[in-house]
């Protein structure tokens, strides 16, 4: 089991910054990915982006509600920490989401442990 505990989010003005952590504890000696999924008010989840926990190589979605995500989020990792981060800059209204961490286990190299959830909200 791993259980993923997140924190930052809130409120920012349209161009501001925030940034997401994830901390993750139990059996992280098996982590395959971790990663970064959002949903928008009234909208399906979608993936925003992943690491490969052992290396570190990162994986973006092309775009997010027709924005690019690559240049604007950053996701990256402290692994001695067991922490997963989710930079996030020139927000625009269309990222209010709520926006949860992930992990999949070698076991299944699925996103089987999903995070509380924590809502970001960008006004105009």
């Amino acid at each position: 089991q791993v259980q993923l505990v997140q924190s930052g989010g809130g409120l920012v003005q349209a161009g501001g910054s925030l940034r997401l952590s994830c901390a993750a504890s139990g059996r992280t000696s098996n982590l395959f990915n971790m990663g970064w999924f959002r949903q928008p008010p009234g909208k399906a989840r979608e993936y925003v982006a992943s690491i490969r926990w052992s290396s570190g190589e990162t994986f973006y979605a092309p775009s997010v509600q027709g924005r690019p995500v690559q240049g604007r989020f950053t996701i990256s990792r402290d692994s001695a920490k067991n922490m997963l981060y989710l930079q996030m800059n020139s927000l625009e209204p269309e990222d209010t989401a709520a926006y949860y961490c992930v992990a999949a286990p070698q076991s299944t190299r699925k996103y089987d442990y999903w995070g509380q959830g924590t809502q970001v909200t960008v006004d105009p």
